[in-house]
């Protein structure tokens, strides 16, 4: 399986990601993957990468990219409980810093369209994936790219309902976009309800399900939160989704 380290061109300056693609030089479909809040590490490269076997083009970017290549802070190779508290305190500055409203908006417009030039990507729809914060910032990529987007999910999402004008929650309808949300079970009722309401009223295909047992984080194979179950039932309603959502042009 290829994987190519790449300069996504944007207006703030070349953003650095890793790319992940099945052998063969065909077109597949494209999947853009938004990190958790720890960023891009082998962890997530071995989920590219398997998610690249089932014959998509995954894209994953450095969110923190102004800041600096990633890892844009040292990471232990696991990310226990102990520990963190701490590598979230340093990440929390970056995170307020580059996760605004418009940076993300300006951001996913780069992305989508630097997936549309690569060789490898074939000319259909494509899907946008998330993990943790990821899940928010897919949401939001789906909701303004409409017309090019035709699956996202989120698993074990965080602030996707917030009391913000601009909550990703509130961007339902704008969606055209397949949903699936696999929410930890430690996810406020409240917000949970919330979101139901929110896709029921827009009338999406979506399925929003609580992954029980779980706490958020639980995809994550290098953090104390991982749940090896819970992230086959993840894999399992994750291709079903890109299988009746995408298509190889």
């Amino acid at each position: 399986m290829p994987t190519k380290t790449l300069q996504i061109p944007t207006p703030d300056g070349p953003a650095d990601a890793f790319a992940a693609f099945p052998d063969g030089g065909e077109r597949h479909p494209g999947v853009l993957l938004y990190p958790d809040a720890f960023g891009v590490r082998p962890v997530l490269k071995e989920m590219a990468g398997e998610l690249a076997d089932h014959g998509y083009y995954v894209l994953v970017p450095n969110l923190y990219y102004r800041h600096g290549p990633a890892p844009v802070i040292p990471l232990p190779e696991h990310i226990g409980e102990e520990i963190r508290p701490a590598v979230i305190a340093q990440l929390m500055p970056l995170l307020k810093a580059h996760i605004t409203e418009h940076r993300v908006r300006r951001d996913a417009d780069a992305y989508l369209a630097f997936l549309a030039t690569r060789p490898e990507v074939g000319a259909g729809p494509v899907a946008v994936i998330g993990y943790c914060i990821g899940a928010a910032l897919a949401l939001r990529t789906a909701a303004a790219h409409p017309d090019q987007v035709a699956a996202v999910a989120g698993f074990h999402p965080g602030f996707v309902v917030t009391d913000t004008p601009d909550s990703p929650h509130r961007l339902v309808p704008e969606l055209t976009a397949q949903v699936h949300l696999g929410l930890s079970d430690d996810l406020p009722s409240a917000a949970i309800s919330e979101l139901s309401r929110a896709l029921d009223a827009a009338g999406l295909g979506h399925t929003a399900e609580t992954y029980p047992g779980t706490v958020h984080g639980f995809t994550m194979a290098d953090t104390d939160a991982f749940d090896s179950s819970a992230l086959q039932r993840h894999w399992d309603r994750l291709l079903s989704l890109l299988g009746r959502s995408l298509t190889n042009s």
